[in-house]
């Protein structure tokens, strides 16, 4: 070894100095060009909120005109339901009366019959009497009555007693008798 002395030098210090220099560029350089991605990050980050924001009066709206119908609904719901009942009342009664309309009606009939059934009984006892007459005297009778009034008794009457009675009456009042009836039934279908 000649005499040379080899100094060593610590070679760890300049790696050192060297690597923190790097990191200290590499820091900055983050820090100029992450910056503005970090600033629109937290932009957008902040943005939301603010559009949730304006987004909630547009949903307060939305809510109060859902809420607005859904009372009206309920509304048009009640008078529908009152309507229904008005109705139903409606019906009961023109159900109520209907059914004493008909009671009435069958009341009538049943008058009705009564009244024709006494007037057949009537016209029919009233008929015996003209025919059991003598044909003079009912003759002298069926000249003063009108000639259709006359001409009904006369068809009710067996034919031998109307023939009495036609025979006892002037030719005049026979022949206006006889025209009503023989016209009577004339208009009756004849199939």
């Amino acid at each position: 070894m000649s005499g040379r002395v080899v100094e060593k030098r610590p070679r760890s210090g300049v790696l050192t100095v060297i690597s923190l220099l790097m990191l200290g560029s590499a820091a900055i350089r983050l820090g100029f060009e992450a910056a503005p991605a970090l600033a629109k990050g937290a932009e957008q980050a902040e943005s939301k909120p603010k559009e949730t924001q304006a987004e909630l009066p547009g949903a307060r709206i939305l809510l109060t005109e859902l809420l607005r119908r859904e009372e009206a609904l309920k509304r048009r719901e009640a008078t529908a339901i009152d309507r229904e009942k008005a109705l139903a009342i409606a019906d009961e009664a023109i159900e109520t009366r209907l059914a004493a309309l008909q009671q009435a009606e069958e009341a009538l009939r049943e008058t009705l019959a009564i009244a024709e059934k006494a007037a057949e009984t009537d016209l029919t006892r009233l008929t015996d009497v003209y025919q059991n007459m003598k044909p003079k005297d009912a003759a002298a009778l069926f000249e003063t009555m009108d000639p259709t009034f006359a001409a009904g008794f006369l068809s009710r009457m067996p034919p031998d007693a109307a023939a009495g009675v036609l025979a006892g009456l002037n030719p005049e009042a026979a022949y206006t008798i006889s025209v009503i009836m023989a016209g009577r039934n004339a208009s009756a279908p004849r199939e």
